[in-house]
């Protein structure tokens, strides 16, 4: 299932602003500032995530689904987060939507007042089933700082 919620104009100012506040050292609610190489261009792009520890490893949701960011990890396998003048390298696998309802319960439960939008009436509360259902329209990656 291919989904993209796009920003409205305001969420995009919005992102701009976290980013830069990352950038600087300032993360809020535990963002970072993602930078991927971009698929077709080459040059690198920036947005603001929330990258989430969970039991053994460390991921990247997204929220709004199969997003730009989301498309050029998938090509360049890797990239870098950023806060304030540390950048940590690292490399991405993504996760089959069947390994993910336990990721995405555990991101809504810490991120879900910011991203409820995106997942309509998906909650941290959700069923396993539910959870499932929309696990294709946000993908999981996990990564690895290298």
């Amino acid at each position: 299932m291919s989904q993209y919620l796009k920003p409205s104009r305001f969420a995009a100012r919005l992102n701009g602003l976290i980013g830069w506040l990352a950038r600087r050292g300032i993360s809020l609610a535990g963002s970072a500032d993602l930078s991927v190489r971009g698929r077709k261009s080459g040059e690198w792009r920036r947005v603001p995530v929330n990258p989430m520890t969970f039991q053994d490893g460390r991921y990247l949701v997204s929220a709004r689904g199969n997003s730009e960011w989301v498309r050029n990890l998938r090509a360049a396998g890797g990239g870098e987060l950023r806060v304030g003048r540390r950048t940590r390298p690292f490399t991405a696998v993504e996760l089959p939507p069947a390994e993910t309802p336990a990721l995405l319960r555990a991101y809504l439960e810490r991120w879900g007042w910011e991203v409820k939008s995106y997942f309509g009436e998906i909650t941290a509360a959700s069923t396993d089933d539910e959870l499932l259902a929309a696990a294709p329209r946000h993908p999981v990656f996990r990564i690895a700082e290298s």
